[in-house]
């Protein structure tokens, strides 16, 4: 959906800039591929755009540009109109903040587009305490007509429940490497007290 979301974007926006965020420069060459595939069934003749490896120029000099996932490398873009953040609960924060300013002359979209991987993360805390001018939008792996019943049936056997319920429910569940959930931590943190006098 969210490739076809990029080359629509592309097609209908003539010198409009849509990135793709990854975690690995696979995945967003991946992503660039599938928007190819798109812009392919359209017969809109794409080609590379002569600077980025992962990219795809449209004829109305429209780009879409697939980022590696390191925060060193991916500085320089400006006046984004569309960044796709595609496995946002696995880019690490400090990539995120990297890639925000460039949305800061357009006023370009954002979309942040991710299974679950704990309670952890801008993504994480995005879902949970983004304000209102995000729009959350859930769809479990048991609403998707292209998964068979008894094929969750066997994941959830395979898997266990807590990866199962993140990986096939969106749920944010507890990492694994926490002593305590992060809930009860977070209800036993008080700031009614004043100074200890220590």
């Amino acid at each position: 959906m969210t490739a076809a979301k990029a080359v629509y974007e592309a097609w209908s926006r003539p010198e409009s800039l849509t990135i793709v965020v990854s975690p690995t420069a696979r995945q967003s060459g991946e992503f660039v591929r599938k928007a190819s595939g798109f812009a392919r069934r359209l017969k809109i003749a794409v080609k590379g755009d002569g600077d980025n490896e992962i990219s795809l120029a449209f004829p109305n000099h429209s780009r879409i540009v697939g980022l590696p996932g390191t925060e060193a490398t991916v500085r320089g873009f400006s006046a984004v109109s569309l960044m796709l953040v595609d496995e946002a609960a696995r880019v690490s924060d400090d990539l995120y903040l990297a890639v925000r300013p460039m949305l800061a002359v357009s006023e370009g979209s954002l979309w942040l587009m991710s299974t679950p991987n704990g309670k952890q993360g801008f993504f994480y805390e995005t879902w949970e305490h983004g304000g209102p001018e995000w729009a959350r939008v859930r769809v479990m792996a048991r609403e998707c007509a292209r998964i068979s019943p008894e094929f969750l049936r066997e994941e959830r056997e395979a898997m266990g429940e807590r990866y199962f319920r993140r990986e096939y429910e969106c749920e944010f569940t507890d990492i694994e490497s926490g002593v305590f959930d992060r809930d009860l931590v977070e209800a036993a943190i008080s700031d009614e007290f004043g100074d200890l006098g220590l």
